[in-house]
């Protein structure tokens, strides 16, 4: 786990630049700010307000079982986690954990040694290694299986893995087909020979009917803190993070070293990914529809990835 400690008084001359035409004063922040991701390309888009703050925020990135205590006991904030992590979260803790942004859209492919994937359908009978398990990565494979045809338990034979390092490392060994996100599609495809990208799973999803956008990651922020600090959060973490995630996307280039330093990509692999990364930033009623129907399909397919029901309306921060 690596913390990063961001100055404070850098936040607020980027917030009133943003702003210059309103008269309203900055909002007051709490002592510290802080912040959580998972490693990978939900963390991506944060990295130019990482870069220009100081004192005052900490940054953590963690494994996702890390994440999870972290976000409940409030040693975190807010954390950039799966969609369907959070919604779980907010049916687990009786509300406590809302989303108030879309941060990633889909960003994962079926990668293969070899030729012999070329649709969906070929995956019969053959293994994935894969990542993400009991998250929004299993579910969204299992979704695109279960609508061409396939049993995921009796069809495809999917071997979990805890990291993606663990499933290139056997890709490396063995060969074969798997399940992997960005960046680290680039990465495997620089480290196996052969590799190739068989299946963009975002492209499949699109185009499974009553399916609505796959959402990838969200950004989650602790009831409590909207209450104590209501005007922080629309004023100033939103902004900063909008304009954030603008920058990284319209600068692989700058942005690629400031990944490298948080540990989720070398910097060559990181700018060549970012494009593929669908890095974004929706927020708002516009953040509701498209993750509202998400949550949906999930929960219509397998209940229990969303925490048994479908969050209530108050789970949506919309400003």
């Amino acid at each position: 786990m690596k913390r990063f400690c961001l100055l404070l008084a850098a936040l607020l001359p980027a917030l009133t630049l943003a702003s210059c035409a309103s008269p309203e004063p900055s909002p007051e922040l709490p002592g510290t700010l802080r912040i959580g991701a998972l490693r990978g390309a939900t963390a991506m888009g944060m990295t130019h307000w990482i870069e220009n703050a100081g004192e005052g925020v900490s940054f953590e990135i963690a494994t996702p079982d890390e994440i999870v205590p972290m976000l409940v006991q409030g040693r975190v904030d807010m954390a950039a986690i799966p969609a369907n992590m959070a919604a779980a979260l907010y049916n687990n803790t009786g509300g406590t954990i809302r989303v108030a942004a879309i941060n990633t859209l889909g960003l994962t492919y079926i990668v293969e040694t070899g030729d012999t994937v070329q649709s969906v359908a070929d995956l019969r009978g053959r293994t994935v290694v894969a990542t993400g398990k009991s998250t929004v990565t299993e579910y969204t494979l299992r979704h695109i299986l279960t609508q061409n045809g396939l049993d995921p338990d009796r069809d495809v034979t999917l071997e979990f893995k805890s990291e993606p390092a663990e499933a290139l490392a056997h890709l490396r060994q063995h060969g074969g087909i798997a399940m992997l996100p960005q960046p680290f599609v680039t990465s495997a495809m620089d480290n196996v020979p052969g590799l190739r990208e068989a299946l963009d799973l975002t492209a499949e999803w699109d185009k499974l009917p009553d399916s609505g956008t796959l959402v990838v990651g969200v950004l989650a922020v602790r009831a409590d803190f909207l209450d104590e600090y209501p005007d922080v959060f629309p004023k100033l973490v939103l902004p900063l993070y909008r304009s954030s995630a603008a920058w990284v996307n319209a600068n692989p280039a700058q942005a690629a070293p400031l990944i490298e330093a948080l540990g989720v990509a070398a910097a060559d692999v990181a700018e060549r990914a970012i494009p593929k990364c669908r890095i974004t930033f929706i927020e708002g009623a516009e953040m509701k529809r498209l993750l509202e129907p998400y949550l949906a399909v999930l929960f219509e397919a397998a209940p229990e990835s969303v925490g048994g029901a479908l969050p209530g309306d108050d789970f949506y921060v919309i400003p």
